[in-house]
């Protein structure tokens, strides 16, 4: 999916769908799960009608685990929205999971088990700080897992500098993103995710690495809405849009007309650089 749509010159746009607290986390309350569901399909259809590549589903229960590991529940109830969306939108329209902040191999089991086409890795690579705990990377178990439940088809996204890893915010340093990026595509990342809120910053970065790996793509992990897509959105490959499409109302429902004004901007930078 990402190198296919690199090549063709197809810049994928992923709208962020942000769910309600899932059951077994402790802002979880009655009805949670349904409203998540609603919520999951209105927003997909959203994004479907207004011209979006796809989703990316994704829990927002306030506080998360720092490891791998999550609740059965919490899977579970993850898999049952997704696979409600997955029959709400049709078959060109691209699904991914995310139970945050790294649950990689729990995300896996439920892009495996509903048909979903991704899902997106906060520290696939390298270790992190949260407010939750120091995240590390477990590659070694997101591989070995990925093959044991035939889920190579499940394309990674691998976060190496953005909102959840601010590994620059003291200076740029070149190789060490090249280094992330080098050793997520060996763990078999399919694309890398990168985000700056300095945009000259965002762009050299897309460039640098462009540069050095050409057909590795390279996706925006937030920071665009309709004033700078189109300079944001120039270099690189795709985007994931959250706040913008949602006007403003971070976790509220998305907008169809802010999607197909965003979207229509895009397929005029398709154009431009073909």
């Amino acid at each position: 999916m990402f190198r296919e749509a690199k090549q063709q010159n197809k810049k994928l746009v992923f709208g962020l769908i942000h769910l309600r607290p899932m059951p077994g986390t402790p802002f979880y309350k009655d009805g949670d799960l349904e409203e998540s569901i609603k919520k999951a399909i209105h927003d997909a259809k959203a994004l479907e009608n207004g011209g979006a590549s796809g989703c990316l589903i994704q829990t927002v229960d306030k506080i998360y685990p720092s490891g791998d590991d999550t609740d059965y529940v919490r899977v579970a109830g993850m898999a049952v929205v997704a696979n409600e969306v997955k029959k709400a939108v049709g078959r060109d329209f691209k699904v991914g999971v995310q139970i945050m902040w790294n649950c990689i191999t729990p995300s896996l089991a439920v892009a495996k088990s509903v048909g979903a086409d991704f899902t997106r890795c906060t520290a696939l690579v390298g270790s992190v700080q949260s407010p939750y705990g120091l995240v590390e990377a477990n590659p070694l178990k997101v591989f070995e897992y990925r093959r044991k439940i035939e889920a190579e088809g499940v394309e990674l996204l691998a976060e190496v500098s953005g909102y959840h890893r601010p590994d620059f915010r003291d200076g740029y340093d070149r190789d060490l993103l090249l280094g992330y990026v080098r050793s997520a595509v060996n763990f078999g990342a399919q694309a890398v995710e990168i985000m700056h809120k300095d945009e000259e910053l965002n762009n050299q970065m897309v460039m640098d690495i462009h540069k050095a790996f050409p057909h590795v793509p390279v996706i925006l992990g937030g920071g665009t809405d309709l004033t700078n897509v189109s300079s944001r959105l120039a270099l690189a490959d795709g985007a994931l849009v959250g706040s913008c499409f949602e006007d403003g109302n971070w976790g509220g429902m998305i907008n169809e007309a802010t999607v197909a004004a965003y979207m229509e901007q895009v397929r005029k930078l398709e154009v431009q650089y073909a």
